[in-house]
């Protein structure tokens, strides 16, 4: 099988991904309050998201999330994230 690179693509996520780094801050993650999650894979996610001050988690994985909106966080998938990002615009 042949991989093709699309230069363009990868040129994209660079710069997104530098955007990214650009205005991140670092946090210091607490696991204190754990276990808050269906499932402890997906807890650093949930304390990712509580120490960046994050308003939504988008996963297509929403039912091991059961919980996190007691932390002010809204989980979405995908799709429904679009919808949701359209609206605000």
């Amino acid at each position: 099988m042949r991989h093709f690179i699309c230069y363009d693509v990868l040129d994209e996520i660079d710069q997104f991904l530098n955007g990214i780094c650009a205005v991140g801050v670092q946090k210091e993650v607490s696991f204190m309050w754990r276990p808050q999650l269906r499932d402890a894979d997906d807890e650093h996610i949930l304390e990712l998201a509580v120490v960046s001050e994050a308003k939504v988690i988008v996963t297509h994985n929403i039912r091991d999330f059961f919980g996190a909106e007691k932390f002010g966080v809204t989980i979405y998938q995908p799709s429904e994230f679009l919808t949701y990002w359209r609206k605000l615009k």
